[in-house]
Parts: structure tokens; C-alpha cells; sequence
């Protein structure tokens, strides 16, 4: 095979600032007044280059634009040079940095999937169908050709919250995730609001990231459901294993697994204990490797599935777009973000096109150097 005899030559990374369309807040105090990323970029040893996007969250991961760079350049990079590229198990020597070793992962699949003149989303396809061979033969898989999107609402003043609405309708967004948890009943007036405004056109979700009480946890996700609220995103903290498991067998409304299954060993224990109905997979923190390891147990657990954006850019949002498109993902993937951004690092952004986005599209995105150097900052 191509890939076999193909070595990592090379790690390098750039931290890059774009402007939003107003601040996102989410949780109980966690907000975000601009993008400050950190473009990772992978060449092999026939000249490919693989790039991808990693995403700091110092509230969510703990990590910055400076631990994201450092642990590149002192740790991750010393361990993969001349190392195949098809083999970064020794990237997982080092504990925690999802983000960092995600763009590695996902840069070198860009780069191996360049190597064969495959698209990413083809690429992927193929690794899809290989992990299943003993389980389906004779199954063809084929890649979703448009992707269904959702974007990501946040907490403030009505005022604002529904002129942003409108403004990504008018774009194409047909499903909201809608951040709650500081204020309930304002939650729950922003969301009959935007019912009122979008009628059917538009379909909500909830997500409390971790902030709603035990006692009354109950309750408000049925006052959800009675409103017609798709589903909800961890309503309650993590290390509440058993009042989770308790909420989730209460049939409620269907939960989303998020932040309590960072990784495949997190996502074992949250499915022997049943405590999630549909799964959040974010490439920015498992990369593809191992989201494509997360993809097939959660699948063989008959759970739903969702592909996760860490608001990331135009550049993250494709990556995850094109696991997206991979058999089974159904649920509304969190591909939008790139909306609220002012400015990004790619050329043309891809429409959308009745809430969804093409696969075609997203295969097509490259980074604009000149918009690069633009963006680019001293860390």
C-alpha cells in the first residue's frame, strides 16, 4: 500500500486570530469573544501535507494556544518524526492535550489521503469499511453527499439571541442548539420565542453543559420535551455517574453524551451505565482515529450519533464535516459555526443550502495563505 512506507518529516504549527459576530457564552460563566486557534500543519516524506485545526478551550480541555504549541513542538513532534504515518500510537504516550493530538491526527490523514488522490471524506470511507468487514460483508458504504447542520445559539439578551437566529436562517441553518442553564425561565422564554418566530422552519435543542440541578433536573427536561425541544445536551455535571444514569432512565427527553465522553474509555463507562442516548463526537478532540474508534462502539450499542464542533473556523468545520458524512451519523452535526466568524483563513465558504452543507464543498476547502499570514499572531 501507498501509505506503508510514508514518514512523518515534519510538525509545525501557526496560532491564528479571527474576529466574531458577537461574543458565544455558554455555561455558567464560559464565554468566547474571538477565535484564537492554532493551525497544525503535517508533511510527509513525499512531499505531502496534511493541515488541520486545534481548537484551545482552557475551561473545557485546560489548554491554550501556548500548551497547544508547546506540547507540539516538545513532546508530540519528537515522538512522531520519522515515525509511519499510518502509526501515531506513540503520540498517545502523552496523556490529556485532546486538541493537539487531534489536528496531528486529522493533518496526517489529510496528508495520507493527498497521497492516494483521495478525498478526506473517501479516505475516511475506506477505514470506515475496513473496521467493519467481519461484521457486514457484502454492505457497500457510501459517504452522505449534504450534511445535516446545526448551529450553536448562545446565552444573552433576547434582542440579540433572535437577531442572530434570523441572521443564520437566512443563511440556511434550519436546526439551533441553544445554550441554557444560567437563567431558567429566560431559557425557557428564548426558546418559545424563537418558536414563535420560526414556527417549523426551525428545529431546537437544548444544551445545559453540566448546569442544571439534580432535584429539578427531571422537571425541566420534561417542560422541554412539552415544548417540543428535540433532546438535551449533559444537563448534569459529569461526576454525577449515577444521577445521570437515574435521569437518563427517567425517559425525560433524550440526553446527549458530551462532555462525559472525551474518549473511548469514557464512552465504555458511560454506555455500561446507560447514561446517554445519542453521542457527541468531536474530531477536534479525538481527531480521526480515534473518533472513528468511538463511531463504531457507540454504533454497535445502537446509540445515536452527532459529529461536535469546538466553535471551530471554516478549517475545523470541514474536517468535521467530512467525518460527518460517514455511514449512520444521522443527527444534526454542529457544522455552522463558521457563520459567527468575521473573517476566516480559508477562501470561499460553502453555502448552505436548507440546513445542510455538501460534502463536495467541504472536500474542496483549503487554507489561504495570504489570509493566513493575515491572521497570524505572536503566541
Amino acid at each position: 500500500m501507498i501509505d506503508s512506507n510514508l514518514t512523518i518529516q515534519n510538525i509545525a504549527t501557526t496560532v491564528f486570530r479571527l474576529p466574531l459576530h458577537g461574543k458565544l457564552q455558554w455555561g455558567k460563566h464560559s464565554v468566547l469573544n474571538e477565535v484564537r486557534h492554532v493551525l497544525v500543519r503535517v508533511r510527509l516524506s513525499n512531499g505531502a501535507e496534511g493541515v488541520a485545526e486545534a481548537p484551545p478551550r482552557p475551561t473545557i480541555y485546560g489548554e491554550t494556544t501556548t500548551s497547544i504549541t508547546s506540547i507540539v513542538a516538545q513532546e508530540l513532534k519528537p515522538r512522531l518524526l520519522n515515525q509511519h504515518a499510518t502509526d501515531l500510537s506513540a503520540m498517545y504516550q502523552i496523556k490529556n492535550n485532546h486538541t493537539a493530538k487531534g489536528a496531528i491526527d486529522m493533518a496526517v490523514q489529510d496528508a495520507l489521503a493527498k497521497s492516494r488522490g483521495m478525498t478526506v471524506t473517501d479516505y475516511l470511507l475506506k477505514q470506515f469499511d475496513e473496521r467493519r468487514k467481519t461484521n457486514d460483508q457484502g454492505l457497500v458504504f457510501r459517504p452522505s453527499s449534504l450534511v445535516k447542520v446545526s448551529y450553536i445559539l448562545g446565552i444573552g439578551d433576547d434582542e440579540t439571541v433572535l437577531a442572530e437566529a434570523q441572521r443564520v436562517f437566512d443563511q440556511g441553518v434550519r436546526v439551533l442548539k441553544v445554550k441554557v442553564g444560567r437563567d431558567w425561565s429566560a431559557d425557557l422564554q428564548r426558546i418559545r420565542l424563537l418558536q414563535e418566530i420560526f414556527g417549523d422552519d426551525m428545529a431546537i435543542y437544548a444544551d445545559a453543559n453540566e448546569c442544571l440541578d439534580i432535584e429539578n433536573a427531571g422537571h425541566q427536561l420534561n417542560q422541554l420535551a412539552e415544548i417540543g425541544v428535540l433532546y438535551c445536551e449533559e444537563p448534569l455535571p459529569v461526576e454525577l455517574i449515577q444521577e445521570r444514569a437515574r435521569l437518563r432512565a427517567g425517559n425525560h427527553l433524550p440526553l446527549i453524551g458530551d462532555d462525559s465522553t472525551f474518549t473511548e474509555r469514557d464512552l465504555r463507562r458511560e454506555l455500561a451505565l446507560d447514561t446517554f442516548d445519542i453521542l457527541n463526537i468531536k474530531t477536534a478532540r479525538t481527531g480521526f482515529t480515534k473518533s472513528l474508534d468511538m463511531l463504531a462502539v457507540a454504533q454497535q450499542a445502537d446509540k445515536g450519533i452527532m459529529i461536535g464542533s469546538q466553535a471551530s473556523a471554516m478549517l475545523g468545520t470541514a474536517r468535521a464535516g467530512q467525518f460527518a458524512a460517514l455511514p449512520g451519523i444521522e443527527h444534526p452535526s454542529e457544522l455552522s459555526f463558521f457563520l459567527k466568524l468575521k473573517e476566516d483563513i480559508v477562501g470561499k465558504r460553502p453555502l448552505l443550502k436548507n440546513g445542510f452543507i455538501s460534502t463536495t464543498d467541504l472536500n474542496q476547502i483549503t487554507v489561504d495563505e495570504d489570509l493566513l499570514r493575515g491572521a497570524t499572531i505572536n503566541n
